[in-house]
Parts: structure tokens; C-alpha cells; sequence
């Protein structure tokens, strides 16, 4: 009872931290005059990630490795299919260019690198040197081209997140953000303590609470950014937090925690045979949606909702051994998964068919 408890307070302090975060981090970075493009894919993004980063640091720090795997690795697939999906189904999603021609992509390839770099069972301080070195580019290269949008554009997305122009004091939202931060570390130290009591106490394999739990409980910044930020009409930044918090945490949290684990982490089978290649499945799914009139409908985001019910409900039936956890398997693979993959390439050529005929027409 008291490790259940202190999931549960553990999550409201999270999700109140990373609110904190997200409000003092965009309002700083607004007043100092930083483009959509940085604050969407970088302050926002980054600020809603910060549950992930506290938790797999005060995993690894407590040796509870399988936790700040599974943590990242769920995260990233409950961004797309819970955060993205719930986002999309309450309002359908309009996606930028870049985000097709640069981000999504870069998704994709730094979860192929950490698929790669797993395959020996570990990671060790060199590649979470070259994983936060990747990271560091990538925000340097974001910020460069937000520098290029001019201040007219910058002062609209400030219109269109508040509503009005609001009035910003760098020292107030300064407090804001060190508070924000403040709570993360006293949730993360609740939640990462009792969801591995609970672990041992019910013989369920860290591995797991990390995937399921811990995940979806630090995914929750993303799902209330996005889900706000769709209803606002801002769909830019929800795509854009979703993408940017991906790659944070691949790069950032999961490079970070590999650096200060003493003599690295180790990664279990689980998830090098399993988890990480449906992160990578469902950042690969991800392109073609987008590609499709750069636009996320919302019976793509039903079905995203309805691949993290299954998705969350073979983890459960595989860490209590369920009978069903095999049949259920092969009803996924080898019905549901190809089902939808026949439906997603019979939207992009209808799509490409579309693009030929208004380019005949014009």
C-alpha cells in the first residue's frame, strides 16, 4: 500500500513539476524573443521530458537500470500512440514540412542508433557521450534556424499560445521553472521508489513497471501540452512536442543517464528483441501518416489509442505469464499489424495519386 501510494503521489508531483517546467521554460523563452521552431521543438519539448530525465537518473543512481530503460523506451511509444492519438482524435492535426523532411526522419534514425548500439546487452559512457554530442547538434543546428524567423512570426505564436500578448517577467518565471524543476526530483524520487517496491512485491519485472506505469505517468506533461495545445488550434506544437520529446529522450535522458550510471547500464533482452523495435515500428508509422497531406486525421489517432490499449495490454499479459499472451501475440502480428500497414500504404498511394492529378490539372 505504501509503494502504490507513493506511485500515485509520485505522479501528481510529476505532472505538476512538468507544468511548472513547460510554463516558466516557454514564457522565458518568449520573452527572450525565441522563434515557434525553438520553443515547439526544443523549451516545450525538452521541458515536458524533464519527468523522463528525472526518473532515469534517480533509476540508474539507485540501480534500478531496467527502470530508466523502460521508462524512455514506453515514453516514446506512448507519445505517439496515446499523446498524439488523443490529440489527434479530439482535433485533426496539420503538420509542417520540416517536421516530415527533418525531425521525423531524425526520430527514426536515432532509434535505429540505439537499437544498434543495445544489440550487445549495454550502454556505456562512450556512446552516451555520442548520444547527448548528437543531441547538443541537433539543438544548436534548431536554434541557427529559428534565428531566421522573423519577429513578426515570433509575436503571432505568442498571440495564438495565451491569446493576448502576455506581459513576461523573466524573474518570475525563472522561480516558475526552479520550482517546476524542484518537484520533478522530489516525484521522480516517490515514483522511481515505489514503483520498484511494488516490482519485487508482486514478482513484476522492473522492465515492465517502467514500460507501463512509469512511462505513461511521465508521458503525461506531452499529453496535457498537446491535447491543449490542439484544442487551442496551436496543432504545430503538439506535433512538435511529441517529436522534439522523443528525441530527447533517446538523445538526452537516456545519453545523460548512461553517463553518470557508474560503469554504464545494462539493457534487458526484453527490450532489445521486443520493446525497442516497436519504438522504432512506431516511429517509422509516424512517416506516412505525416506524408499524407502533412496532416494526422482522427481515425489515425483512433487507431494510434488503440495500438497502446494492445500494446499495454500484451505487457500485462506477458509479465503475469497469461495463457492468452501467446494467441493475442499472433493476432497482432499477423492479422492487426498487417491489416494496418495494407491500409496506411493504400493511403499514401492514393495520396500520391491525388498530388499527380492536381499537378495535371494546374
Amino acid at each position: 500500500m505504501i509503494a502504490f501510494l507513493s506511485i500515485i503521489v509520485g505522479l501528481g508531483v510529476l505532472v505538476v513539476g512538468g507544468e511548472l517546467v513547460v510554463r516558466g521554460s516557454s514564457r522565458l523563452a518568449l520573452g527572450l524573443g525565441i522563434s515557434p521552431v525553438v520553443v515547439g521543438l526544443t523549451v516545450v519539448a525538452f521541458g515536458t521530458s524533464s519527468p523522463e530525465l528525472a526518473v532515469s537518473l534517480g533509476a540508474v543512481l539507485g540501480g534500478s537500470s531496467d527502470v530508466a530503460v523502460g521508462n524512455v523506451v514506453g515514453s516514446n511509444i506512448y507519445n505517439v500512440l496515446l499523446v498524439l492519438g488523443a490529440a489527434a482524435l479530439l482535433r485533426p492535426l496539420v503538420v509542417q514540412q520540416q517536421l516530415v523532411r527533418f525531425d521525423v526522419p531524425l526520430v527514426i534514425g536515432a532509434s535505429l542508433l540505439l537499437w544498434l548500439l543495445v544489440l550487445d546487452g549495454a550502454l556505456g559512457a562512450v556512446e552516451g557521450v555520442v548520444l547527448v554530442s548528437l543531441l547538443a547538434g541537433y539543438t544548436a543546428w534548431t536554434v541557427r534556424k529559428g534565428r531566421a524567423e522573423s519577429a513578426l512570426v515570433v509575436e503571432e505564436y505568442r498571440e495564438g499560445l495565451d491569446g493576448s500578448i502576455p506581459v513576461v517577467s523573466l524573474a518570475r518565471n525563472g522561480l516558475i521553472f526552479l520550482a517546476g524543476l524542484a518537484a520533478l526530483v522530489v516525484g521522480a524520487q516517490a515514483l522511481t521508489g515505489g514503483a520498484s517496491e511494488l516490482a519485487r512485491s508482486f514478482g513484476i519485472p522492473e522492465l515492465v513497471i517502467g514500460l507501463t506505469i512509469v512511462a505513461i505517468g511521465t508521458s503525461m506533461p506531452e499529453l496535457v501540452t498537446s491535447v491543449v495545445a490542439a484544442l487551442r488550434g496551436q496543432r504545430d506544437l503538439a506535433v512538435g512536442n511529441v517529436v522534439g520529446s522523443n528525441l530527447f529522450n533517446i538523445l538526452g535522458v537516456l545519453g545523460v543517464s548512461v553517463v553518470v550510471a557508474p560503469g554504464g547500464i545494462r539493457v534487458p533482452e526484453q527490450a532489445i528483441a521486443f520493446d525497442i523495435p516497436v519504438m522504432l515500428t512506431v516511429a517509422v508509422a509516424c512517416l506516412p501518416l505525416l506524408f499524407t497531406g502533412h496532416l494526422i486525421r482522427r481515425w489515425e489517432g483512433a487507431l494510434f489509442l488503440a495500438y497502446a490499449v494492445a500494446y499495454t495490454s500484451f505487457l500485462v499479459l506477458e509479465a503475469i505469464e497469461h495463457p492468452m499472451r501467446q494467441p493475442f501475440a499472433q493476432a497482432m502480428t499477423w492479422f492487426v499489424i498487417p491489416l494496418t500497414l495494407a491500409t496506411i500504404v493504400a493511403v499514401v498511394l492514393n495520396e500520391l495519386r491525388e498530388r499527380k492529378a492536381r499537378t495535371r490539372r494546374s
